[in-house]
C-alpha cells in the first residue's frame, strides 16, 4: 500500500470551499479563524466536535535518564499540549 502525502492547507481550503459552496478566500477566513480560536481557547480546553480536543496538562516532575551517557537526570515539572482525539473519529478512522 502505497503512502499517501498530507493535504496542504491549500487543498484542505479548496476542499472546505468546495464543499461549503462558498469562495476559496472565505475558507481560509473560517479555517484560520478556527485555528485562532483553537490557540485561544486551549487552556480552557478547546474542542472540535467530532475531532478531539486540545487541552493543557501539567506534567509531574519525573527522574529520567541520559540515553547516551546512561547517567540518571531530573526532568521538571512542566506544563504541555495535548490533542486528545475523539472517539467518533478513531472509531471512523480505525
Amino acid at each position: 500500500m502505497a503512502k499517501s502525502k498530507p493535504k496542504t492547507k491549500s487543498q484542505i481550503v479548496a476542499q472546505i470551499a468546495e464543499d461549503a459552496e462558498i469562495t476559496k478566500a472565505q475558507a481560509r477566513i473560517a479555517l484560520d479563524s478556527l485555528a485562532e480560536q483553537a490557540y485561544k481557547g486551549a487552556k480552557a480546553g478547546f474542542t472540535i466536535p467530532g475531532i478531539g480536543k486540545l487541552v493543557v496538562v501539567n506534567r509531574k516532575a519525573r527522574m529520567g535518564r541520559n540515553p547516551a551517557t546512561g547517567e540518571s537526570i531530573k526532568i521538571p515539572a512542566k506544563r504541555v499540549l495535548k490533542f486528545r482525539i475523539a472517539k467518533a473519529a478513531k472509531d471512523s478512522i480505525l
